[in-house]
């Protein structure tokens, strides 16, 4: 009777389940933590920063895009041109009025410059020292129109336009020092005292105004010698009908001037601030490049890290491949460890860099807005990076045999 001796079966490797790669991947990062924190470091950099310039640029286009909502894009803005020669156009008298007759225009105020006039706190400034601030001849309802509001006192009305009283813009009260209203405050313009009754908002819409000290029309004539002649004419077209403001816009040059249309400048002041929001990302891409750079320096310290992890940990290699651990079990290993690694530094990365949005966001009064593609990106960049910087060192740690490892002991 014969007998035949079988050979054992060769064993199994032991699967490697994802929460035992992720535990161990995490050991040797708890071994080493400030060589770790080091090379998470220059990861969470550039990831704050993509997600600080996304985050900031997308609160600042939310807000303009916001004061447009809330101003409307209805206000066209008439001024006087040039004429043939050069010389500053002078628009007709007549001009609100007739804009005024339009289909879809719903309001029309008007401004006046009044030349050769300054305005000063005291007699006693310089007459040099004008802070480039305007007198102007206003009608009573220009706030409304024109986009702006009282931050103080009243406005002029059919009363005050008739006397020696102005309303002060936003700089020209912040230049002449006054910051709030007080009875009897006056101010210089020309040879004559103006009572202060009222200090406005800035106003996004029409910026001259922040720098002009508003007097009626009637006290102009009388006071000041103006010629009342209307400089800038606000007109408001029916809300909310983009097609009745193109409409307007197109025939307010000949409406204003008939004889001399092209004398006459017609603008939509919310285009600029479109435009403004639009050109916000203009810098954006410089600061990413920026945060790529901080990216890929991060990514040169995990590889390097590996790499130094690798010829530290030989003996531990080598054991666990004596123990059974496949060549592709060590590589996932140390493939995990620098996708962890590099994972942390773009948690870190997205929480500083929304924490810096927020900063900046509240102090800005803005809107806080984190696109989800920046914090997202910022992640899957760190995952990549890591996946990348650790491809290499994982290869290495995988093809060292079991006696060479061992041989480290």
């Amino acid at each position: 009777m014969t007998t035949t001796s079988r050979r054992p079966a060769a064993l199994a490797a032991a699967r490697l389940r994802p929460s035992d790669l992720a535990g161990l991947a995490s050991v040797g990062l708890r071994t080493r933590k400030l060589r770790a924190g080091l090379s998470a470091l220059g990861i969470a950099i550039g990831v704050a920063a993509i997600v600080a310039v996304l985050g900031l640029a997308a609160s600042s286009q939310a807000a303009l895009l916001d004061e447009i909502a809330r101003l409307g894009t209805n206000l066209l803005k008439v001024t006087n041109g040039q004429t043939l020669a050069g010389a500053a156009a002078e628009l007709p008298d007549a001009a609100p009025g007739m804009i005024a007759r339009l289909p879809g225009v719903t309001s029309v105020q008007d401004t006046g410059t009044v030349g050769d006039v300054s305005a000063y706190k005291s007699p006693l400034i310089p007459s040099v020292e004008t802070n480039a601030l305007s007198v102007d001849a206003t009608t009573l309802n220009l706030p409304a129109v024109a986009g702006t509001s009282l931050a103080q006192g009243s406005f002029l009305n059919a009363a005050t336009a008739r006397e020696p009283v102005a309303v002060l813009g936003a700089v020209t009260a912040r230049l002449l020092g006054i910051d709030r209203i007080h009875p009897g405050m006056r101010i210089r313009a020309g040879d004559q005292w103006f009572y202060v009754t009222g200090i406005l908002n800035k106003d996004t819409y029409a910026p001259e105004i922040d720098s002009a000290v508003l007097v009626g029309f009637p006290a102009a004539e009388k006071y000041l010698n103006f010629d009342g002649h209307p400089s800038e004419i606000y007109v408001r077209t029916t809300p909310d009908n983009q097609a009745v403001t193109t409409a307007v816009h197109n025939l307010l040059g000949a409406q204003a001037w008939p004889e001399y249309p092209s004398q006459v400048d017609v603008s939509q002041p919310s285009d600029a601030l479109t435009a403004q929001a639009d050109a916000k990302g203009a810098l954006d891409t410089l600061f990413l490049g920026l945060g790529a750079i901080a990216l890929l320096v991060g990514a040169i310290g995990v590889a390097n890290i590996m790499i130094i992890s690798v010829l530290e940990r030989r003996s531990e290699i080598g054991l666990r491949r004596a123990l059974g651990a496949t060549r592709s079990q060590i590589r996932a290993q140390f493939l995990a460890e620098a996708i962890l690694l590099s994972l942390a530094g773009g948690a870190a990365g997205v929480a500083i860099g929304a924490a810096a949005t927020a900063i900046y966001a509240r102090g800005h009064h803005e809107l806080l807005v984190i696109p989800a593609e920046a914090w997202a990106g910022g992640l899957a960049a760190a995952v990549v990076i890591g996946a990348l910087a650790g491809l290499l060192p994982a290869i290495r740690a995988a093809r060292l045999s079991p006696t060479q490892a061992l041989w480290s002991i």
